[in-house]
């Protein structure tokens, strides 16, 4: 309710399915996020907003405020997107009253249909009833259709581990049926694949072209088998032109390690770190990766990306020989005049970082490093001359520009290497759950490079 201040008064609510947090300091998935705002929001109109949130990003959200789309055939389980109610703003001219009531003395062709208010009315109470059908969520407020929601690519009642109710509403009662019994990663051997076709090949005895260090987290055990199964299939890898390894640190729980030691020897693409997974301690898989490629497979180009990144790799390796001058190479989606945030959740100290600005660096979902920059990092972490920085992405902007100041660095810049979720004929893809994983692949597959979201 807009005020003569110009504040604005929403009273509303939202239930959401939330799924496993992927990262730490980071919110878990929404899986469903269901928001009825009673007073409306800037439209000044009730209104019900659906949506989905995934790494902290959100997809485009599906408004209902009473108007029932014009596209007939767009349904969800044959349900209508959003039910008609009855709306101040808007005067249905099909009818007149007259004739509304001429044709109650002489019948009707067909029976009217019924038009309802706004199902949510403030200190009333309400029965809300959230159903899972094939194509999509449906809601019902006592016991009446209100919208639907399709499923999106990357999210489904499976991911689902918990029930959330927030905002303004006291809740009476909640009653749960028909649920899945575990999520995926409570139960491994419906994510892991203990399949001959997903292994790893040995490394090859020739130095390669390009090496992906990939890095992942203990118990991301969908992550990795989503990675196995898409782009790790492609035949730049399958030739060994290319490797990829994940590099994971400990867990602090024993069970998890457990796991994670099984996964590593049956599949073979594992790097374990000997210390425990923290933020903080992120910059030393980077290092890490560096050593491998350089010490064990004598690469020219090295790559880190994440777990929830989907490569094209063929496209990468296209991409590093186009900007391939005999010059070191420095490639990625760069950052220039970054400042650090000295407030707020990703807040970094002046002791951390004293500097006003960060070097130009490339954002860490993704970017290429030539071999000669790689052997630098593993030389000048040897002899304990290397600095270290909390931010992985930016610690590699800051020895690139040492490794600059003598010997000449190509900076290639491009934003196909996404940091926030998809771009059309994307070089990689960040914020990709499991299942947008195989969409992908599965679109690349037929030739097109496009986007399994709807952001």
């Amino acid at each position: 309710m807009r005020q003569g201040d110009g504040t604005v008064l929403v009273s509303q609510f939202m239930v959401e399915l939330q799924g496993l947090r992927a990262v730490d300091g980071e919110d878990p998935p929404r899986i469903l996020h269901l928001n009825p705002r009673l007073r409306g929001d800037w439209s000044q109109r009730p209104i019900i907003e659906h949506n989905t949130c995934y790494r902290m990003q959100w997809g485009s959200a599906q408004r209902c405020d009473g108007s029932p789309p014009e596209d007939n055939d767009d349904k969800v389980d044959g349900f209508t997107k959003c039910e008609k109610w009855i709306r101040d703003d808007v005067v249905d001219t099909k009818e007149s009253k007259t004739t509304s009531w001429l044709k109650r003395f002489i019948g009707r062709a067909k029976k009217p249909a019924m038009t309802w208010p706004f199902p949510f009315v403030e200190d009333r109470l309400f029965v809300l009833t959230m159903q899972a059908g094939v194509e999509g969520f449906h809601v019902y407020v006592g016991g009446r259709h209100v919208t639907s929601f399709p499923y999106r690519p990357g999210f489904t009642l499976e991911d689902a581990t918990g029930l959330f109710v927030k905002g303004d509403v006291d809740v009476h009662s909640v009653y749960a049926t028909a649920l899945p019994m575990s999520h995926p990663s409570f139960s491994l051997q419906q994510v892991l694949e203990m399949s001959e076709k997903w292994r790893t090949r040995p490394l090859p005895k020739d130095p390669v072209f390009l090496f992906i260090g990939i890095l992942s987290a203990s118990n991301h055990f969908a992550e990795r088998m989503a990675v196995r199964k898409t782009w790790m299939q492609s035949s730049e890898v399958r030739s060994s032109k290319v490797v990829a390894r994940f590099f994971v640190a400990l867990n602090s729980r024993k069970e998890v390690n457990v796991m994670l030691k099984r996964e590593a020897e049956y599949f073979g693409d594992i790097v374990i770190l000997p210390f425990i997974d923290r933020y903080e301690l992120v910059v030393l898989k980077t290092i890490a990766i560096c050593e491998y490629g350089v010490q064990n497979l004598a690469a020219v180009h090295i790559m880190k990306c994440d777990d929830d990144t989907f490569v094209r790799v063929d496209v990468v390796v296209r991409h590093i020989k186009l900007n391939n001058g005999g010059r070191p190479l420095y490639m990625g989606n760069l950052n220039l005049l970054h400042r650090p945030l000295r407030m707020g959740k990703w807040t970094v100290t002046t002791e951390e970082w004293p500097e006003d600005i960060y070097p130009p660096y490339a954002n860490g979902p993704g970017y290429v490093i030539s071999g000669d920059i790689a052997k630098f990092v593993v030389s000048q972490h040897a002899n304990q001359s290397l600095r270290l920085f909390k931010m992985e992405d930016v610690s590699m902007g800051l020895w690139v520009e040492k490794f600059n100041s003598t010997s000449p660095v190509k900076y290639s810049h491009s934003w196909k290497f996404c940091q926030y979720g998809c771009l059309e004929n994307y070089y990689t893809a960040h914020y990709q759950s499991p299942r947008q994983m195989l969409c992908l692949w599965d679109k690349l597959v037929q030739g097109r490079a496009s986007c399994c979201n709807y952001r």
